[in-house]
């Protein structure tokens, strides 16, 4: 186990949420935790999926499984199911906050023009000089 990879605690409160398998074909090789634990590694990493390390499994693998359960839904059900677990025992704070200075507009929004801009490419808006006093 590595740094950053899911502890015995975690994975016992992870492993009941899992899909069961269908039992069919060919034991496993990889473990369903190796597989979690190389997505978690891709996504907290952003490296590309052909250099996940191979102790995760083979990156195909874990690919599949990512995509796969995409697909399906299921990392949507667990992370609900989590939520609803961590809320239970008042775990999550559901208040939000928005600072407006933290989200500025584009200078665009701001119908700003840019220095050197010709007057043939910029906008024809009218001019509240020119429209409030002509009858």
């Amino acid at each position: 186990m590595t740094r950053g990879d899911l502890t015995d605690e975690q994975w016992a409160v992870l492993e009941p949420l899992l899909p069961k398998g269908k039992g069919l074909g060919r034991p496993p090789v990889w473990t369903r935790r190796q597989l979690i634990d190389g997505i978690r590694f891709r996504v907290r990493t952003g490296i590309p999926w052909r250099d996940i390390p191979e102790q995760y499994g083979p990156w195909g693998r874990v690919y599949d499984l990512f995509r796969r359960w995409q697909r399906d839904g299921t990392w949507q059900r667990i992370l609900t199911q989590l939520q609803a677990r961590a809320d239970a025992g008042d775990l999550i704070d559901w208040n939000l906050d928005v600072d407006s200075p933290a989200c500025p507009a584009h200078h665009h929004a701001a119908r700003t023009r840019r220095r050197g801009a010709s007057r043939r490419n910029r906008a024809q808006v009218p001019s509240p000089s020119r429209t409030a006093g002509s009858s």
